[in-house]
């Protein structure tokens, strides 16, 4: 299955990278962190000047590319990429019956081993026929899981060996521990360090490794001292700055840690901030029924769950709350609310993974105890919306435009890959 329509693909011949070809492999998963990266990835790379072929690669059997109708929620749920050629890789269903498959893999899944599952599911994943033959200059890689998925389309190369870069969204042998922590698995369980060595593996085969977050640069490279590396602050779409409205949102995915952060901020700060009338955006209304059903129904009111212009819910606020308490990396949620230039009331710890003191902007409360929190909503709630100028004029914007912004991420883009293209 490929969608093959390309216009202003990177081939106006502009661009220190007009003429490249480059392949972006990434898990088909939509609305949520890794799926704005990607996005990010794949803006950068056109306006650098190169053809970029996204490759989404699913992570349940029997998404073969040429099941049109199986990929269909998957489309329609991302039509940020409709614009230009995309293609997809899956596992059909006949490999799950393959002796070696149930031994080796499905055997260690049910004792918790969420990485060779997924190295799995990669490595025997089909591609979309068109890219048969395609002679790529460089493959850009997101997950180490799907690394198999990357050195395949590298191997079709004619005349050379293009570079991998492997950006790892994380130390995934640590989300893998938190998802399991809820699941009735067999025992004995996979343990943390076989998780982590299968990771560390797959990623000594790429030729560079990127890191989103300060934090998971400075562990890889502990980890991986043998490796290159760099800290690449993913580009993120900017949420609008206005024109503003009464809103107060919290904004949150159903992931594991989200959905402990928001359980926190009902039981411990609504419980103490009085009737403050707050919007929880978001899919996370699944997770927090499932964890705390009695909690989820005495606020059912405040969660409107997601909605169609995400974009939205920034620019008819006049406050935005992080009040996370979990979860390791750099929270895209927090960049896409700083880029908003919106007033934040903050735990430390939603800014994680970035090299900043968040006490230096002003428009910015932080409050980790539920009692500071709570006191700085109580205080905030009666204030009017900023307008769009002081939005934008706002230390969080200011921070997200050096950082975060997609001129940002393209500088720091080509700065990386030019090395690499001229060995």
């Amino acid at each position: 299955m490929c969608d093959s329509r390309s216009p202003a693909n990177g081939e106006r011949g502009r661009g220190p990278l007009a003429g490249r070809s480059v392949a972006i492999v990434f898990p088909a998963w939509h609305s949520c962190g890794t799926y704005r990266v990607v996005l990010g990835q794949i803006a950068a790379y056109r306006a650098l000047g190169a053809r970029v072929f996204p490759i989404a690669i699913a992570d349940l059997p029997g998404y073969a590319p040429g099941r049109a109708w199986m990929w269909r929620s998957f489309v329609e749920a991302t039509p940020e990429l409709g614009g230009g050629e995309r293609f997809f890789g899956g596992m059909p269903f006949h490999a799950l019956a393959a002796p070696h498959f149930l031994r080796n893999v499905l055997w260690p899944y049910v004792h918790g081993d969420q990485a060779i599952i997924r190295v799995a599911l990669a490595a025997r994943a089909r591609l979309s026929s068109a890219l048969a033959g395609r002679d790529f200059d460089l493959v850009h890689c997101n997950h180490f899981f799907l690394m198999p998925v990357a050195e395949k389309l590298a191997r079709g190369a004619a005349n050379r060996t293009p570079p991998i870069l492997l950006d790892s969204h994380d130390l995934q042998a640590r989300q893998f521990v938190l998802m399991n922590e809820r699941m009735h698995w067999l025992r004995p369980r996979a343990s943390y360090a076989a998780m982590l060595a299968e990771e560390l593996d797959l990623m000594r085969r790429a030729r560079l490794l990127l890191h989103l977050n300060a934090q998971e640069h400075e562990d890889f490279h502990e980890l991986l001292p043998e490796k290159a590396h760099a800290l690449l602050y993913p580009a993120v779409p900017e949420a609008p700055t206005g024109p503003g409205g009464p809103d107060i949102v919290l904004v949150a995915s159903n992931n594991t840690a989200n959905v402990e952060s928001v359980i926190w901020f009902l039981r411990e700060v609504m419980s103490r901030a009085g009737a403050v009338a707050v919007k929880i955006v978001g899919n996370v209304a699944a997770g927090v029924k499932a964890r705390a059903g009695d909690l989820f129904n005495a606020h059912k009111c405040l969660f409107v769950g997601g909605v169609g212009d995400p974009a939205a819910v920034y620019r008819d606020a006049r406050l935005a709350l992080l009040p996370t308490i979990a979860g390791h990396g750099l929270s895209i949620k927090t960049v896409e609310a700083m880029s908003s230039g919106l007033p934040l009331i903050a735990t430390s710890h939603a800014f994680r993974g970035m090299r900043v003191d968040a006490r230096a902007f002003r428009n910015v409360a932080l409050a980790d105890a539920p009692e500071d929190f709570a006191r700085a909503l109580r205080d905030a709630a009666s204030d009017g919306p900023l307008t769009t100028a002081e939005r934008r004029r706002s230390d969080t914007r200011a921070f997200f435009e050096a950082n975060f912004s997609l001129r940002a991420y393209e500088r720091n883009l080509i700065a990386l890959v030019l090395p690499l293209l001229s060995d």
